[in-house]
């Protein structure tokens, strides 16, 4: 009786030292594989791998764009019947899209530019220091510049200038089309000195579209002088 108790209690105690060491085993898989789970990297939520949620660097920027280098500037300013030039042009050099002629009047200032193919008002504006640069098709009664185009760039103040775009005071529903058109044959027509022409266009397409009477006088009054520069500026 003895012997089978002690059977008994010698197979109860290898069992249970079975158990421990399974117990061992695992509780030490556990806590490799907790340590081996702290080491690696953490996905997103998504699931998707850290290398393809990684932002990339941002690449280095460019130089910041220099100051203007210009001493002074101007800035070209329409009213009603009338053009001027706020400040001083001058000539940085011919450069990429602003590469044509510069025409100085007898004191040598920058009056006028001659377009080449290619040029933009920007830089145009950018060569000669001008503030405002899309102004110059304005001044010069355009919407678009083309190769040859002798360009106002410093309008004399005492000479009256034609708006581009109405004419002042122009009633609600002005038609702005036929004036533009008319004012662009009247330019064209004082760029290649034909003044009875330019007296026409005015009697028959343009004096009618001037609410203002006053107006009508002035161009009539230049009209009849036949005077080529205060006409190739009223209409540039």
């Amino acid at each position: 009786m003895q012997s089978r108790t002690a059977k008994i209690t010698a197979w109860s105690l290898s069992a249970a030292v079975v158990l421990l060491l399974v117990a061992v085993v695992l509780v030490s898989a556990v806590t490799a594989q907790t340590a081996n789970a702290d080491d690696a990297p953490s996905l997103p939520a998504t699931g998707s791998s850290p290398e393809a949620d990684a932002k990339p660097e941002p690449a280095a920027s460019a130089e910041p764009v220099s100051a203007s280098e210009c001493a002074e500037s101007g800035r070209i300013v329409l009213g009603p019947m009338s053009a001027s030039l706020d400040g001083q042009l001058q000539d940085r050099g011919a450069r990429d899209l602003a590469a044509g002629d510069a025409g100085l009047n007898a004191d040598g200032d920058v009056v006028t530019y001659t377009v080449e193919p290619g040029d933009a008002l920007d830089a145009i504006g950018a060569r000669f220091c001008i503030d405002n640069p899309t102004r110059i098709a304005t001044l010069n009664h355009t919407r678009t510049i083309h190769p040859g185009d002798v360009l106002l760039l410093a309008p004399n103040p005492q000479v009256p200038w034609v708006p581009y775009f109405a004419p002042h005071e122009a009633p609600a529903g002005f038609e702005q089309i036929p004036y533009q058109r008319a004012v662009e044959a009247m330019s064209a027509a004082a760029h290649a000195g034909d003044v009875d022409a330019m007296r026409a266009i005015f009697a028959d397409d343009l004096a009618g579209m001037f609410p203002r009477q006053a107006d009508v006088d002035t161009i009539e009054a230049a009209l009849d002088s036949g005077d080529l520069a205060v006409l190739r500026q009223m209409f540039a």
